[in-house]
């Protein structure tokens, strides 16, 4: 298991609270997780209504959680899965580093570059004020980008094999994310994102 003093990244965002984690898992940690979590989680593509245009979610997901409390996000509500041996595991491991609690995980598989996930902010009213996000990412390196809501402020980091961002405070009232599509041929890449909802 990585110490409390692995390697840590703090991005200086103005409005923003992130930190990343490169060496978060060992590489070899980390390939065996990926390797798990493709295979023996129940990935769903659920159908996502853009400009009124009903189009397939561009990438694979599936909801844990310690309760039962479904999560909503984009007109699709998700019901979760009792925690499995290993997404415990890391939540156990992302709340030690993130000094929170976590209730619930969405994962998302993204098969290839042509899978993505647009503009937004995990602000949804279920999250509560202020969310902590801890977002695990094995597999694939992929590029994060980041915009200000309202100033002209843009930020990129490669997210890793193996390591964890840290998004807190008021990060999501301030800023949105997006993981873009890519021409390049690419593999598959698995993002774990811990979260609270009550």
């Amino acid at each position: 298991m990585p110490s409390l003093f692995s390697e840590k990244i703090a991005l200086t965002l103005q409005d923003g609270d992130i930190t990343y984690f490169p060496n978060f898992l060992s590489g070899e940690e980390a390939t065996t997780y990926f390797k798990l979590l493709q295979e023996t989680v129940p990935w769903q593509q659920d159908e996502i209504k853009v400009f009124g245009k009903v189009h397939a979610q561009p990438r694979l997901t599936a909801l844990y959680a310690s309760n039962a409390k479904p999560y909503s996000y984009s007109n699709i509500t998700m019901v979760p899965h009792a925690f499995s041996k290993e997404v415990s595991l890391l939540k156990e491991r992302a709340e030690t580093f993130s000094k929170t609690q976590f209730t619930t995980c969405l994962l998302n598989l993204y098969r290839d570059g042509k899978d993505s996930n647009g503009w937004h902010a995990d602000n949804e009213k279920e999250l509560g004020l202020n969310p902590t996000i801890a977002s695990i990412s094995l597999g694939q390196e992929r590029v994060f980008h980041l915009k200000h809501r309202t100033k002209d402020l843009k930020h990129k980091i490669v997210l890793e094999h193996g390591s964890l961002l840290l998004m807190k405070g008021a990060t999501q009232h301030h800023w949105l994310h997006q993981i873009p599509k890519t021409a390049k041929k690419i593999g598959a890449r698995i993002n774990l994102t811990f979260r609270v909802i009550r």
